[in-house]
């Protein structure tokens, strides 16, 4: 979830968990975020998904599921390359209302293919529908429970021979705090929006810090922060979960995601 995230680098990390209307970061369910995050990363998110995705989506054949699909970016995405059904998983309300009236927007025919799942991962029901699921911004920013029940979620919705793309976790901590390149600004009417992040390790966990402004003539009328985790995680332990849900590691098509194939069904000789 995640959801984008639901900042700089690769693949940008999906803010998340914060209470809104407060300076100092807190935690919540994306309630800050959900309002910045399409004017500030929807025209690099809408890029990223086009590059990491848009070719596996336009091979699909039965079904794909976005894990974490946030403010529905990425589900766009996967709408526009493919011709089969989408199903977007996100379990955050304020992100998810934001991809509702994403949804709402949409041509009837691309309205008549998605189908989105409130809940997490593993609640989401789905068995084999899909030859092919994504995670964008999701495995790095779930608690490791929740990212070993993803990998068994992504198993379960996958038909045998069906690939999971994802960009992986971050495999270190930082040794010190540091001040990453701001989102934004982006101009609407007269104010100008923005967001500084930083990254801070905290045992074990890497925090990463959102402070969002709204500023007017050089003035800030307004501010929101949020905060939330991110959980490192060793290459050869990912292979070892990954494994363990059912699930094998195949080359990426891309060098910025891994990717991973529900073995086919072996057939009596």
């Amino acid at each position: 979830m995640a959801d984008d995230t639901r900042a700089p680098g690769p693949a940008p990390a999906r803010p998340g968990r914060a209470a809104a209307g407060t300076s100092a970061p807190q935690e919540s369910d994306y309630a800050v975020s959900a309002e910045f995050y399409d004017l500030l990363q929807a025209e690099g998110d809408r890029r990223r998904a086009r590059r990491w995705f848009a070719a596996a989506a336009g091979r699909a054949r039965q079904g794909i599921v976005d894990f974490g699909a946030g403010t529905g970016l990425v589900t766009e995405v996967l709408l526009e390359s493919s011709g089969v059904p989408v199903h977007a998983v996100e379990p955050a309300p304020a992100m998810r209302t934001v991809l509702m009236s994403r949804a709402a927007a949409l041509g009837a025919d691309r309205r008549a293919r998605l189908t989105v799942h409130p809940g997490r991962a593993e609640e989401a029901g789905l068995v084999e529908v899909a030859d092919l699921a994504v995670a964008a911004n999701v495995v790095g920013c779930v608690e490791p429970a929740a990212r070993r029940a993803l990998w068994r979620a992504a198993a379960g919705a996958l038909v045998p021979g069906g690939l999971l793309l994802f960009d992986p976790p971050p495999t270190e901590l930082p040794s010190a705090a540091e001040d990453l390149p701001a989102l934004g600004p982006v101009r609407l009417g007269t104010e100008s929006y923005r967001a500084d992040v930083r990254r801070v390790p905290d045992r074990g966990v890497l925090r990463m810090v959102f402070d969002y402004r709204v500023e007017r003539e050089g003035r800030t009328v307004r501010s929101a922060g949020e905060a939330f985790s991110m959980w490192p995680l060793e290459p050869a332990a990912l292979a070892a979960e990954v494994t363990r849900a059912g699930l094998e590691f195949v080359p990426s098509p891309h060098p910025e995601l891994s990717a991973a194939r529900r073995p086919c069904r072996r057939t009596p000789a």
